[in-house]
């Protein structure tokens, strides 16, 4: 049952595919907005703060599109998906862009004709359980109930987990990341498994969160990133190019408070392409010279955009690790921009 939910939404995402427009740029600049697919609300990453404004690490990379090719950071209308909802709402054309803790596999890149244009978080998944029960390893749970969500990823991820360490389990099946919460801490379930950000979001918003803890395993390998349909690649281009200029402006130390006169004070070449001074890297794809630099003003470079939503000094409090520079020891890296 549970994995039959999970490829029936490929198949429902599969089956609409090819009815959106081919033309994903020229809907948008017609429409005057991007139709951006967010969470329903993960702390740090897609969520509605106190008022009433969407904010997040996610939806960073929607405002900073929006900046590139309208102009205007605030010309999203964001579209709250579930785990169900997202893949049908990009294949059907409800969305344009999904910007959304969606994991990288190749039955999404494939079957359900998609782009993942580029990985804008490193993440895994782990499980959570209260301090007070003394587990100190995921293989302690044999026998246990454990709250995931089905037709996702980490269903599949946990099945393999405890099979391939001959355990058993049961599953306490949960709409969203919300109800999860709400039956771990009614003691429906004795451990919660999702992405180890989502767990720390999770553990962040609780009001005795030092009384959980994440066990060390780490059972799956989860790139999460932006996604367009196949067949429009001038948009997959736009959305990645965007996502690495963000990358690349970390590295070249681009930042919001001088984005707006580095391009014209440097003599580096890199920074001037990307800028837009010197080049013609925008028209490449339909876009005009200051497109990028649009685009980091929105809410700064990579690293600011980690810091200021999931980073150490959040409650999140997550660190850099796979998602560093990498130069300073992470996988983060943006191809050349010339």
């Amino acid at each position: 049952m549970k994995k039959s939910l999970f490829f029936g939404t490929l198949a429902a995402a599969s089956a609409l595919a090819g009815f959106a427009s081919a033309d994903t740029l020229a809907d948008i600049k017609a429409r005057g907005e991007l139709l951006c697919g967010v969470h329903t609300g993960l702390t740090g990453f897609g969520f509605l703060d106190a008022n009433g404004e969407y904010q997040g690490f996610d939806v960073a990379i929607c405002k900073a599109v929006a900046a590139a090719v309208l102009g205007d950071a605030n010309k999203v209308r964001y579209v709250p998906t579930t785990t169900e909802t997202r893949f049908p709402s990009l294949a059907s054309g409800e969305i344009d862009l999904l910007s959304r803790t969606s994991t990288w596999t190749l039955s999404r890149d494939t079957d359900l004709k998609f782009d993942f244009v580029a990985v804008n978080y490193y993440d895994s998944q782990g499980f959570m359980v209260r301090k007070e029960l003394g587990v100190s390893s995921a293989k302690e749970l044999d026998g246990e109930t454990i709250c995931v969500q089905p037709g996702t990823t980490t269903e599949l991820n946990l099945a393999d987990f405890f099979k391939s360490n001959d355990l058993t389990y049961t599953p306490v099946n949960v709409a969203d990341d919300s109800e999860a919460q709400r039956q771990y801490i009614a003691g429906e379930c004795i451990a919660y498994t999702t992405d180890a950000s989502g767990l720390a979001a999770s553990r962040a918003t609780l009001p005795d969160a030092e009384n959980h803890i994440i066990l060390p395993e780490i059972i799956s390998k989860e790139p999460f990133g932006p996604v367009v349909r196949h067949g429009d690649n001038t948009w997959g281009d736009i959305v990645r190019w965007t996502f690495y200029a963000l990358v690349a402006a970390e590295e070249l130390g681009i930042t919001s408070a001088n984005v707006n006169e580095i391009g014209t004070s440097t003599v580096n070449p890199e920074i001037r392409r990307i800028l837009g001074t010197e080049g013609d890297m925008g028209a490449m794809m339909g876009l005009d010279a200051e497109w990028a630099k649009r685009a980091i003003a929105a809410n700064g470079n990579y690293g600011e955009i980690f810091a200021a939503n999931i980073g150490e000094s959040t409650p999140i409090g997550l660190a850099r690790g796979l998602n560093a520079q990498w130069t300073q020891g992470g996988l983060m890296y943006a191809p050349p921009f010339r």
